[in-house]
């Protein structure tokens, strides 16, 4: 398997990002590690090794980025707009600087211009859905694993329009019938799953809420909810990976 590690630096941040990047060719996935994870956590946690077959056999490319949660969700007693802030210049790192990048990367080894989705497991599920619902026109799709989508979570007893527009079960219930987004939605690949074992309440929850959402505007979304076996946990989502990515290779 082709693996590569990179290393560079971000304006929208004012510090440098790395990421890894397994296999040569294929749809592109782009990677976000759970709370507080870091850029290797999805090898380091088997995830890579679960999709393996589809990565050699250049199907799938993964792009497994860093995150700032703990300078933005994560960072307790601390002042809100900083935080709120601090997550919106991610978002804009990881569209305005990364993506571009990614596409360069994937072209240059691949020679084609593929689909790019959007994947993760708990937090990193919440990011790659809210990535994928604000920017359709750059993601194609995406895998949440057990995400929490309300951001009351990381922010409770606050309003901020930066928090609603980062607060999926907050704006995708309240987007008009006739948003320009839709039409890109509905064009896309969605899975939304979770497990309905320990430790999977909170994202029972906020997944009802997204698949309600999503019937009522029109939205073709796979939300699926597996045993009450299935824990909150890497076992499963290493499962869930290898099962949910065939859908995207149809």
């Amino acid at each position: 398997m082709q693996v590569t590690y990179y290393k560079h630096f971000s304006y929208a941040l004012n510090r440098d990002m790395e990421f890894k990047v397994y296999g040569h060719a294929g749809k592109v996935f782009v990677v976000f590690p759970a709370q507080n994870g870091r850029f290797f956590d999805y090898e380091n946690f088997g995830m890579v090794d679960a999709l393996a077959r589809q990565i050699n056999n250049g199907q799938i490319q993964l792009f497994c980025v860093d995150s700032i949660d703990a300078e933005s969700w994560s960072l307790e007693g601390q002042d809100y707009d900083m935080r709120i802030n601090r997550q919106e210049s991610y978002y804009h790192y990881i569209c305005d600087e990364f993506y571009p990048y990614l596409l360069k990367i994937h072209y240059e080894s691949s020679g084609r211009d593929d689909e790019v989705y959007t994947t993760g497991c708990s937090m990193g599920a919440t990011h790659a859905l809210n990535f994928f619902l604000r920017r359709p026109d750059l993601f194609k799709g995406v895998v949440a694993l057990s995400g929490v989508y309300h951001a009351s979570y990381f922010f409770p007893n606050y309003i901020h329009p930066l928090i609603y527009q980062n607060s999926i079960t907050e704006y995708l219930p309240n987007m008009p019938k006739d948003h320009p987004y839709l039409d890109l939605y509905r064009q896309s690949k969605i899975v939304v799953c979770v497990g309905q074992g320990a430790w999977e309440d909170e994202s029972i929850a906020d997944t009802r809420i997204v698949q309600a959402a999503f019937e009522d505007l029109g939205v073709p979304a796979w939300c699926d909810y597996w045993g009450y076996d299935v824990n909150h946990d890497w076992p499963w989502w290493r499962t869930q990976i290898a099962y949910f990515v065939n859908f995207f290779l149809e």
